[in-house]
């Protein structure tokens, strides 16, 4: 019988407030299912994964759930799966989990903003549309997602965008690929993707990788800081369309001669990177080995490095990768 796999891993959607109204994760993926508002239409199995704060989350219990979801789909009845998760984390799970997904069949991401002791929570209702995309069919090939508040979301380039808001995620590049109502998914959209990375290449074993915030003013004591922590990959959080000063520009001259790999993000919520200015702005930048991560925020782009260098090792292959599955536009399309 064709079912849909829900795997729960804990979050808002899960959590209980104690006396002094302070959340836990604690719930189940028994108790969550129980409290869907309508029924699914579909045959359901439910799996705890972890049950705890998305916030908590390492690079190896994200790898851990898409080992999960990839279990889940060797099943030939499974129409689909479905991964119940805090909000904070999200963007970073579902996308590592697509960078690894070769199934056309649906993974959908989903939590809530509201704990599940809420009177109007809105876990259930998410989890029930989440489940309406997983099994709908009209979802196939289009990737991991995120579904939430009505809308349906590609996983690369999206995030929370909101910290209370019902409406928590957007895509402000690209929007949602669709919406949900009455149990129907609308798809109005069809992500581009990359191919798929192996799964079992991806060893995390001495991969470190960190976000560097930037900020007019700033020296490189922050940068120096984390490789000298061990940073494999660091993504640069930089101004505007990518920008930093000259000290920073020196900086990554140095570190990416010692083959660690930076990438170049902004801290602008939308746009792409782009390497327009000199004194120490992204045009400098890149020209001492920084490359640009066009669409992708920083939360992804750490997410993506890190995929890359735990497949590759070798930080030219690394290099070669990230700049060619990301989107950074030409000479001629920053000066229109």
């Amino acid at each position: 019988m064709s079912k849909v796999i829900v795997l729960s891993t804990g979050g808002t959607i899960a959590t209980r407030r104690d006396g002094k109204g302070v959340g836990l994760a604690q719930d189940r993926v028994r108790e969550l299912l129980g409290r869907l508002p309508v029924d699914p239409g579909v045959e359901l199995d439910g799996m705890d994964v972890l049950c705890a704060g998305s916030y908590l989350f390492t690079l190896a219990d994200m790898r851990e759930v898409a080992v999960r979801v990839r279990e889940a789909l060797t099943d030939p009845d499974v129409l689909g799966v479905v991964v119940t998760h805090g909000t904070d984390g999200m963007e970073e799970t579902a996308y590592l989990a697509d960078l690894f997904h070769d199934d056309p069949r649906p993974v959908v991401f989903t939590g809530a903003q509201l704990p599940a002791d809420a009177a109007d929570g809105d876990g259930p209702r998410n989890l029930a549309d989440a489940i309406a995309v997983a099994a709908g069919g009209r979802a196939c090939g289009l990737g991991v997602l995120i579904g939430f508040d009505g809308q349906i979301f590609a996983a690369s380039g999206t995030r929370k965008t909101h910290t209370l808001a019902s409406s928590a995620f957007s895509a402000p590049d690209s929007g949602p690929l669709g919406r949900v109502r009455d149990g129907q998914a609308n798809i109005l959209m069809t992500p581009a993707r990359a191919k798929p990375l192996d799964l079992d290449a991806f060893d995390l074993d001495g991969v470190r990788t960190d976000i560097v915030a930037l900020y007019p003013g700033c020296d490189d004591a922050a940068l120096r800081a984390v490789v000298d922590a061990g940073a494999t990959g660091v993504v640069l959080q930089a101004l505007g369309a990518g920008n930093a000063n000259p000290r920073i520009r020196d900086e990554v001259a140095r570190i990416t001669e010692a083959d660690v790999v930076v990438a170049l993000s902004t801290r602008v919520d939308a746009g792409p990177v782009a390497a327009l200015y000199g004194n120490g702005g992204g045009a400098d930048l890149v020209e001492a080995g920084a490359i640009p991560t066009g669409t992708l925020r920083s939360p992804q782009a750490r997410v993506l490095l890190s995929a890359l260098l735990g497949c590759h090792r070798d930080p030219i292959r690394v290099r070669e990768e990230l700049r060619s599955r990301t989107w950074n536009p030409s000479p001629i399309e920053r000066t229109k």
